[in-house]
């Protein structure tokens, strides 16, 4: 009995069997990986059409059975002159039912990945598929893996169904023998432990990629690592220390990486009006749906100028930094930086209008943002996050963007956290890696939307310390914080908003010292409690 599942298992015509399934399994799931990616972009798509017509061929593949579309294929396209052989007949059919299937997976991933990553690439230039290749896929495949693995296995098996065209694969090698021998228990057996071999080799390829995609992982939570724990083992080997570089005054610093703004930008830059303008917001305006966020905006920001944004939640600060940098579109009026529109041309009938090439201009707008919630992006580690969009969207050199990196990593206090990922660090340490990172793209102006309000007040001096060097350094800054003692402190102007408009705006000391409107009064007094409270 032995010996006979051990023949059948290692039979040639078994196992040639086998070969031709692991050969329609594979180039199905290839293509239909291909297709199922492009399937889940459309889904994915803000085209009403588009994504419908995903959907659309979804459902209908995804609700009919696999054999009535290898029939189809097989003995109705032959009528509209379609004709295709038994092993092309199932190649295309498992792979077009494979696209439904792995669409939704693919999909489910991308959309597992939280937004923020996105807006953090897209602010630094990067454009949709870049950021889709380099920040979102590497991310999703944590949550697409384990679907991709059980599709792959369920196609292996599911080859036994082209049998019914006729294909001789291993399931229908199997068939033809116990025609012969009626030995149905050791050859259906065999032809079992062939299957289970090549699934086996999908889910132990499974296990090897998950684990090099998943940038969580503990070294010491492995079962390796676990054990090399017990025995008293180190983990893993200790990288070689990376030398420590020099940490130089920031003012210096910014200097020098931005020497080649005006010779590195990726269109030319165009005068102002008066040349020290370098943005310039004019009847602004923004709604969402009936609420009006923005209600005619104008603002002028002068080169080297720090102006401080304060006022309550949701009088419009957050939404017009989004707007200079064209993270969110404009309803109405005109937001200049250094005399270019970014994404915008002005439109034959006043006003402007969106442009094709908005990726390119906010990279050639040089405007470094740093977030409230810092969004470095997960899967990188600090300094490949300072380096990203140097490398991938003004393409200089690796060499000289690492070096640029690590200096900008020193400069903040973070030079020996180079090699952490952003769970590895402190609320205040990834906030000083987002700041380097704004920086590494030599900015012409600086954005911050409230960089300090999702950290504990112990971490909070720690990042205004940095932005205090820049203030030092001259960089043009726009700040949007609560922080009533910092605005006093590095402002060169402090703008009031409520209610979607500019309140009042001057010198530190006669907005927060003697403001002129109720409402300024009114929001100081407010802060100056809660700093109390937050002291005792």
């Amino acid at each position: 009995m032995t010996l006979g599942f051990l023949n059948y298992a290692v039979s040639p015509f078994l196992l040639t069997g086998a070969w031709l399934a692991l050969q329609i399994a594979a180039v199905a799931m290839v293509a239909g990986l291909l297709l199922g990616l492009g399937l889940a972009l459309l889904r994915l798509s803000r085209n009403p059409v588009v994504s419908g017509a995903a959907w659309c061929y979804i459902w209908v593949i995804r609700g009919t059975p696999l054999l009535l579309q290898l029939v189809f294929i097989f003995d109705v396209l032959p009528a509209v002159g379609l004709t295709f052989g038994t092993f092309t007949t199932a190649v295309i059919g498992f792979s077009l039912n494979e696209a439904a299937f792995t669409a939704e997976i693919i999909r489910g991933g991308i959309v597992s990945v939280n937004r923020s990553q996105s807006v953090a690439a897209t602010a630094l230039g990067m454009p949709p598929f870049l950021t889709l290749r380099r920040i979102v896929l590497p991310q999703a495949m944590r949550a697409i893996l384990p679907g991709l693995a059980n599709q792959t296995i369920s196609l292996i098996k599911g080859t036994s169904i082209a049998s019914v065209i006729f294909v001789n694969e291993l399931t229908f090698r199997a068939e033809q023998i116990v025609s012969q021998n009626f030995k149905f228990f050791q050859v259906f057996t065999s032809a079992a432990l062939i299957y289970l071999a090549m699934t086996s080799a999908v889910a132990l390829a499974q296990l090897a990629i998950e684990r090099h995609f998943d940038f969580m992982r503990d070294p010491d939570r492995t079962a390796l690592g676990w054990l090399r724990t017990r025995l008293g083992l180190p983990v893993r080997r200790a990288a070689p220390g990376r030398a420590e570089v020099k940490r130089e005054p920031l003012p210096a610093l910014i200097a020098d990486i931005c020497r080649d703004v005006a010779t590195t930008a990726a269109t030319p830059v165009v005068a102002t009006t008066a040349a020290k303008q370098v943005v310039v917001c004019r009847n602004v305006q923004k709604s969402y749906g009936a609420r009006e966020v923005l209600k005619s905006i104008d603002l002028t920001v002068d080169a080297g100028e720090v102006v401080v944004i304060m006022g309550p939640s949701g009088s419009g600060k957050s939404t017009l930094l989004r707007l200079i940098n064209h993270l969110e579109p404009l309803d109405w009026g005109e937001i200049t930086v250094h005399g270019a529109y970014v994404g915008y041309e002005r439109a034959p009938g006043g006003g402007v209008r969106p442009t094709g090439r908005l990726a390119q201009a906010r990279a050639a707008a040089r405007i470094g943002m740093v977030f409230q919630h810092f969004n470095l992006f997960d899967h990188m580690t600090a300094l490949q996050n300072v380096i990203e969009a140097p490398v991938t969207v003004y393409r200089r050199p690796p060499g000289q963007a690492r070096d640029i990196a690590l200096r900008l990593l020193a400069a903040v206090g973070l030079g020996r956290h180079a090699d952490h990922l952003p769970h590895r660090l402190s609320g205040g340490q990834q906030q000083r890696v987002a700041i380097a990172r704004a920086l590494a793209v030599s900015p012409r102006v600086m954005l911050f939307d409230e960089p300090t309000s999702a950290l504990d007040p112990e971490l909070v001096g720690e990042v205004l310390a940095v932005i205090r060097g820049l203030a030092e350094a001259g960089m043009t800054m726009i700040i949007v914080t609560h922080e009533v003692r910092f605005a006093r402190d590095v402002a060169d102007r402090v703008v009031f908003m409520d209610e979607g408009v500019i309140v009042e705006q001057g010198p530190p000391e006669a907005v927060l010292d003697q403001p002129a409107q109720e409402r300024t009064r009114r929001f100081l007094r407010m802060m100056s409690r809660e700093e109390e409270a937050a002291v005792a």
